[in-house]
């Protein structure tokens, strides 16, 4: 679907001759009428559907959508508003079937643009910038490659990652996925979402048509009303001073550190204060507990001790982390009454049923390292139906990372690359899933049985089935955790915030009667005592920990995990690197109590003395915004506010087991 430059160039004589049976159309509108600055998006967008419509009657079979003609007095119509926008307009009229349309745009650039405009119904993507760019890279001997290689690569990479989105969502051809709008929104209206993108989820309104317009006109006079124009700084991929900002920033890594090497609890106040008020990056960022009108003393809140019961670690396998790295968390947690997590790739024997032994013991559709001595040390066994960094795909071992060690623990050969498929095999039901729980409570009847879920819409229904499966724990992650291995692509763009997907799992299970037979665990991007504390507000009763327990024993965020080149010695298998690790038990214990006091803390201003107390109470919540951040004002999250649950219906398990 990815065009090549001589194609282009080859079709463009054809394309002119408005007679023949292939039409250029542009999305462009003005942008300025006798000097005075003018901008109509909506008027914009409908132009370019008439005409579109015109075209088809008049018997055109292809249609290019255009925006290479863009000048200081003309504007381009978004690429995909457009694209989405025609194909509505044909639909509706019974056109759509008649007419394929190729976006010729400067604006897709990676596969999830190439995605969007596919599923929104383009039949082919000419990203002529892109080309035009790598043309100017080779010229300048920055890419040595020649340029129909070069350009070769880049159109085979698309083609690529195409696939693997496709491969994702279980389609398996192209024609399938074209039009299917396979997608959720985050932060557009409904009225907008609903007039030109139909069918497609809305999780989280913000921004309507005319916010779209102020960002188009933005970048328009960015480009066009300064001397030097300037590309933005980026960082987006990886944390660069003044780009993107990340959620674990270096100062946010910093200032974690500070009060490990320190120990004052003041240093984890001050980390806590940066972590959740410098700038917001969740949904929960915008939310806030009510504090009760006579707090009270912070000595009659539940002990730390009961706390720390509900804290797990995320699923981070022993291969993927350094065998040091993993035991030091297992035996952190264990000393801590806490849940550490084994990950996917089995565990050493020898630390079964040691302070070293991982409680939740992970079964993922690889079973590498599954065994029947393996479920048995688990106090906990966890399903993992999918992961919230990238959801729809299998787990992802480097063959650098496989040495002797690792293969032997997974019953794997040592240097191969090892892949999880996507699917469990054995799972195509939830009757499938309730035997294979049945199969685990077997082999263990101690343990108790979790399934692990990814936030998107519709998890509250997959979570009700999960619990008549006789699941005990629910878990939902979140797309904001996540493993430095996974693809780029699945990191910044598949998945959803737990927050939306904890708050419908909690409102359906409720309303299907299941909410006191199932526990709720939630993981992604937890840091502080106030994640925590929301988190319970939304549902939750247990809470994951990833990367901040990866940085409690000295993780810098270098984002090296896939290489195997790990700087501190966390994330690799490299005996070099391994001995760089400098990770302490008692570091990682310092943070998990420092966070359990804050959640302490946060429950004496509320007034209450346990968290049982407050689990799914969302009417406890408030919205909160930034001054600085104008964007975080127009987020309309009254949803979170709505009570909108069953009356009478318990808010929180209240069964040992789900049997």
């Amino acid at each position: 679907p990815i065009t090549y430059p001589k194609e282009r160039s080859y079709c463009v004589v054809e394309l002119q001759d408005l007679a023949g049976e292939r039409r250029i159309t542009d999305i462009l509108y003005d942008a300025m009428y006798e000097g005075i600055t003018i901008c109509d998006l909506r008027l914009g967008v409908e132009i370019v559907c008439r005409r579109v419509e015109e075209a088809v009657r008049e018997g055109a079979n292809i249609v290019v959508l255009s925006d290479r003609n863009i000048s200081r007095y003309r504007l381009a119509v978004p690429s995909l508003l457009a694209v989405s926008a025609v194909f509505r307009w044909l639909s509706e009229r019974g056109l759509a079937n008649r007419v394929s349309i190729v976006i010729e745009t400067g604006e897709a650039r990676d596969t999830h643009h190439m995605a969007c405009l596919i599923g929104y119904g383009a039949s082919a993507v000419y990203p002529y910038l892109v080309y035009e760019l790598i043309g100017e890279l080779c010229q300048k001997g920055e890419i040595k490659a020649p340029y129909e290689q070069a350009v070769f690569n880049y159109k085979k990479a698309l083609e690529d990652g195409l696939l693997k989105i496709m491969s994702k969502m279980g389609i398996s051809t192209l024609n399938s996925y074209q039009g299917a709008r396979i997608f959720d929104t985050v932060c557009l209206s409904r009225d907008f979402v609903e007039e030109y993108f139909p069918g497609t989820p809305v999780t989280l309104e913000s921004d309507g048509i005319f916010e779209v317009q102020d960002s188009l006109l933005a970048r328009h006079d960015a480009a066009y009303d300064v001397e030097n124009p300037q590309l933005d700084y980026g960082g987006d991929m990886k944390f660069r001073k003044g780009g993107q900002y990340h959620a674990w920033s270096p100062f946010v890594v910093r200032a974690l550190h500070k009060f490990l090497e320190t120990k004052e609890y003041e240093d984890y106040k001050e980390f806590s204060r940066i972590a959740n008020e410098e700038h917001p990056a969740f949904i929960r960022h915008l939310l806030d507990y009510k504090k009760a009108e006579k707090p009270i003393p912070v000595e009659e809140v539940e002990p730390v001790e009961n706390i720390l019961r509900r804290f797990v670690t995320g699923g981070m396998s022993l291969g993927a982390l350094s065998p040091e790295a993993h035991e030091v968390l297992a035996e952190a947690c264990n000393r801590l009454g806490m849940k550490s997590n084994s990950g996917e790739g089995g565990e050493d024997p020898a630390r079964y049923w040691t302070i070293k032994n991982s409680a939740i013991k992970q079964v993922a559709s690889g079973r590498f390292g599954v065994t029947p001595t393996y479920l048995a040390s688990a106090k906990d066994i966890e399903i993992k139906i999918a992961q919230g960094a990238k959801p729809g795909e299998g787990g992802q071992l480097p063959g650098k990372k496989v040495n002797e060690y690792i293969a032997r623990l997974r019953h794997a050969q040592p240097g191969v690359t090892l892949i999880s498929p996507p699917p469990h095999h054995d799972i195509y039901s939830i009757e499938d899933l309730a035997q294979l729980i049945n199969d685990l409570k077997e082999s263990n009847p101690q343990a108790k049985v979790c399934v692990k879920l990814v936030a998107e819409t519709g998890v509250g229904t997959i979570a009700a089935g999960v619990a008549k499966a006789y699941a005990d724990i629910v878990q939902i992650s979140g797309a904001e955790g996540g493993t430095g291995a996974s693809p780029y692509s699945s990191i910044k763009n598949a998945g959803n915030y737990w927050e939306i997907g904890l708050s419908e799992t909690q409102r359906v299970l409720m309303e299907n009667g299941l909410r006191d037979k199932v526990r709720l665990r939630v993981d992604g991007g937890m840091r502080t005592g106030r994640d925590v504390v929301l988190a319970a507000l939304l549902g939750a009763e247990e809470f994951g920990f990833g990367t901040a327990a990866m940085i409690a024993e000295g993780c810098v965020m270098a984002r090296l995990c896939h290489t195997n080149q790990c700087p501190t010695g966390v994330a690799t298998q490299d005996p070099k690197y391994r001995e760089k690790f400098k990770g302490r038990v008692e570091n990682v214990m310092a943070y998990f109590r420092a966070v359990a006091q804050e959640v302490r803390e946060i429950l004496a201003q509320m007034g209450v003395r346990s968290l049982d107390e407050i689990i799914g109470k969302r009417d406890l919540l408030e919205v909160r915004t930034y001054d600085h951040i104008p964007g975080s004002k127009r987020v309309k999250l009254e949803e979170f506010l709505k009570e909108g649950y069953p009356e009478g219906r318990p808010l929180r398990c209240l069964q040992e087991r789900n049997d």
